[in-house]
């Protein structure tokens, strides 16, 4: 009997000492991403520009890299903040943690070379080889045209430095471990031509991510099938649950019955020199789609994304966007 339980010990011990060395493995040895390039953007006006575009419009960096007013529809960025960083995607939201927007502004990364930088926006790992949450989209940023990569991080550059601290990001067992399993070497894709509205479109929505907020989700990974349907929780704000809603091109739920026309006006409404900012008082209804940032792109731009959506499988699936719990 003894003998039998000294093997059921030493069991015991090999599994937990088998599992503390894959922990061990997981949080130190992990990720695995290719060294730094060793790279020096030029930063030529017309990068600048792109960037800027891009990362104001497309990929929309600014909105979560920056203060926003919650008092104003649609959360605008605070004049003053841009690059600051700081906004936290919290537990009471749902999120695994506490997760902060890092300061992009030369403050916090002057002393980041351009080739760290381009591996933490396309591969998701930062200047001291830890691993990035991908609640910013590196996975999908790593499948861009590395010119546009280059034309964010000079634009990145071009931003006055803004002296603001922003803490660690603190992520809840056992997310603290998996996540170093995420990140992967960049597969960057070049640019389609933007004369194929449904290949640029494509490209554009993968920049900005829609697929992200416009399916449902477990466990923040995607469940598959849902695709654009729609109806991703985005927690109790003000006392009420939001929805995403349904983008597909179903005819009864999404975006079946809208022309080109009426999409592109959605997001341009806030760019029309009738608009005036809203005042969202408290307890009311504000909008976690940043329409400011969208509503700077090019129309062009927002036809090859209505291209691309009509092209994606319908599904049918009606949302509620606002709900009281």
């Amino acid at each position: 009997m003894r003998k039998v339980l000294r093997v059921i010990v030493m069991i015991v011990v090999g599994l937990v000492a088998v599992v503390a060395l894959l922990a061990l493995y997981v949080k130190k040895g992990l990720p695995h991403v290719a060294v730094v390039k060793e790279l020096k953007v030029q930063a030529t006006p017309a990068r600048v520009a792109r960037g800027e575009y891009l990362a104001r419009s497309v990929a929309a960096c600014v909105v979560c890299h920056s203060s926003r007013d919650e008092s104003i529809y649609a959360l605008p960025v605070k004049e003053g903040t841009v690059g600051m960083g700081g906004e936290v995607f919290s537990r009471e939201l749902g999120f695994p943690g506490n997760i902060y927007a890092a300061n992009l502004t030369p403050y916090h990364l002057g002393g980041w070379s351009d080739g760290e930088l381009f591996r933490a926006i396309t591969s998701g790992v930062s200047k001291d080889g830890h691993a990035l949450f991908p609640i910013m989209n590196y996975p999908a940023y790593g499948r861009m045209d590395q010119e546009d990569v280059f034309s964010i991080i000079a634009y990145i550059r071009s931003l006055p430095a803004i002296n603001h601290d922003v803490p660690a990001t603190q992520l809840d067992f056992p997310l603290n471990f998996i996540v170093n399993t995420i990140p992967s070497p960049a597969k960057m894709s070049p640019q389609p031509d933007s004369n194929n509205a449904s290949a640029y479109g494509k490209y554009l929505v993968t920049m900005a991510s829609c697929v992200e907020c416009h399916s449902k989700a477990d466990k923040g990974k995607i469940i598959e099938g849902t695709e654009f349907g729609g109806g991703r929780d985005f927690g109790v704000v003000n006392g009420k649950t939001i929805y995403s809603a349904n983008i597909t091109p179903d005819m009864e739920t999404g975006i079946g019955t809208w022309n080109r026309e009426l999409f592109i006006g959605k997001f341009k409404q806030y760019t029309d020199s009738n608009y005036r900012p809203r005042p969202v008082g408290k307890g009311e209804f504000n909008t976690p789609m940043p329409w400011l940032a969208y509503a700077g792109m090019r129309e062009k731009d927002l036809a090859a994304i209505y291209a691309y959506l009509k092209t994606v499988k319908p599904i049918h699936n009606a949302v509620a966007r606002i709900a009281t719990p």
